[in-house]
């Protein structure tokens, strides 16, 4: 999904990348200067109950077995799933930015993007500096990504360059699932360590603009877009929703391992069992409303989202709460 269009002349857009990019300068976060790692109250201790994963929103703090658990199992499995979680969200991050820097170098003289986006990579790599700080601090060897995506991930960001329109879906992809379990977490009572809890309040502030900004880069790009595009973008969409999800929620085999958990609860919880579809459809609400809005929700695309059981409501405005899965849970 190559295309040349930069959006430039469109002057509603210039005008949101402009409002974005202000954003960026006067409401940002520095990782060592808004986390005060060193307070006593920010010290990681490995025994916190609030490692335990929740039954409503966590796929395998769901399951029977898991619940069945004794105490300090749950906490050390949760350490380990929520450590794995922030190290696939940095990885995540680095994707993002090879894909941007290769799309924005090839821009004219006097794109709103290439200023917005350099603002967004900027933020990026905070966030990258922030969530591996926190790694180190748990203090448990995690591998983030599962093998196969970490071993194709630097040539996935560089291709995405040169097929933007895919870029930014792929972006989306990646944020929304992290980005609404996050805020889920935080609307159920923020019960996490306090470092854990900081880092993704500076996380979602700043990952609004960024989701905001791929909406309207597609907004404005497709429309543009001749119809044999905006068919590929169709299909795209939800195949890039259920892809990254799959890869950035789902932990990797050696975690199984590490804690025996049998392969027919890892099974239930990712993704085969009601309330864990359940939770997987929740993380895409609002990229419904986005696909509906963009015009690409047709009857083929339709089915495609339900055959990946990534289908379901939209969202009424953005990040609405889903209350579907706390009240399956």
């Amino acid at each position: 999904m190559a295309m040349r269009y930069s959006g430039i002349h469109d002057s509603d857009y210039r005008e949101a990348l402009l409002t974005l990019s202000e954003g960026s300068v006067h409401r940002s976060f520095d990782p060592y200067l808004d986390v005060p790692w060193d307070a006593p109250e920010f010290a990681i201790d490995p025994d916190d109950p609030r490692w335990v994963l929740s039954p409503a929103l966590d796929p395998l703090g769901a399951t029977s077995w898991y619940r069945g658990l004794p105490l300090d199992r749950q906490i050390e499995i949760g350490k380990w799933r929520h450590a794995n979680s922030i190290k696939v969200g940095a990885a995540f991050e680095s994707i993002l930015i090879r894909g941007m820097m290769q799309y924005i170098m090839r821009l004219p003289n006097g794109s709103a993007e290439f200023r917005y986006c350099l603002h967004e990579m900027t933020e990026e790599c905070n966030h990258i500096q922030m969530f591996q700080e926190l790694v180190n601090r748990i203090g448990v060897d995690v591998p983030g990504m599962r093998p196969a995506f970490r071993a194709l991930s630097p040539f996935i960001g560089v291709l995405g360059g040169f097929a933007p329109l895919g870029l930014f879906i792929g972006i989306l992809g990646g944020e929304e699932p992290i980005d609404n379990y996050q805020k889920a977490l935080i609307r159920d009572g923020a019960n996490l360590p306090p470092a854990v809890l900081r880092t993704m309040q500076i996380h979602i502030a700043e990952e609004a603009r960024h989701i905001s900004f791929a909406g309207e880069f597609l907004r404005a790009h497709l429309a543009h877009a001749g119809p044999a595009m905006r068919a590929a973008a169709g299909v795209t969409f939800p195949l890039a929703m259920r892809w990254l999800a799959g890869e950035i929620m789902t932990p990797p085999k050696s975690f199984a391992r590490t804690f025996d958990i049998p392969p027919e609860v890892m099974r239930e919880a990712f993704w085969r069992s009601e309330h864990s579809r359940a939770i997987l459809a929740g993380y895409f609400d609002d990229m419904r409303a986005l696909a509906d809005e963009l015009g690409l929700m047709n009857r083929t695309t339709k089915r495609l989202w339900k055959r990946l059981s990534i289908d379901g409501r939209h969202s009424r405005y953005r990040s609405e709460p889903d209350r579907r899965t706390r009240a399956a849970a």
